[in-house]
């Protein structure tokens, strides 16, 4: 006894497959590997939990934000709601909150690790890896 599927079924699969593919976007691969010692000036803020900094870097720029003492979150400020539009999240007056406004989607996510709050966004920020040796915190891919 063989068993065959109708062509349409297939057709409408394959249709429904590339649909979903179109939503699950990635940002553009840019390769990110740099160290930066918490003792400089420049990176005071970042010696406090809660507090973050805004680098150059990644996509669309860089948030690292102090989690903890000892755990750090780099987000990608690339809004993964439509990656064609290059828009950039910034972090809220709260400073939880990150968004890209209303002239890219409205979209939220959280800081303290990307997951989306409020959508039409339903992918979550690019996170970057860290290393925390007390100064120096490396940042990479």
């Amino acid at each position: 006894m063989s068993f065959r599927i109708p062509t349409m079924i297939i057709g409408a699969f394959l249709l429904m497959q590339s649909t979903c593919d179109q939503n699950n976007q990635n940002i553009p691969y840019v390769p990110v590997n740099f160290d930066i010692n918490l003792n400089l000036p420049a990176y005071n803020s970042l010696n406090y939990p809660g507090e973050h900094l805004i680098l150059q870097g990644g996509s669309q720029g860089l948030i690292i934000y102090r989690y903890t003492l000892d755990e750090f979150v780099v987000l990608d400020r690339h809004s993964t709601f439509d990656v064609a539009l290059n828009c950039k999240v910034s972090v809220e007056s709260d400073g939880i909150t990150l968004s890209d406004h209303v002239d890219c989607s409205d979209s939220k996510w959280i800081i303290i690790d990307g997951s989306v709050m409020q959508g039409p966004a339903v992918l979550p920020l690019h996170r970057y890896r860290t290393n925390w040796n007390p100064p120096i915190l490396s940042v990479y891919n």
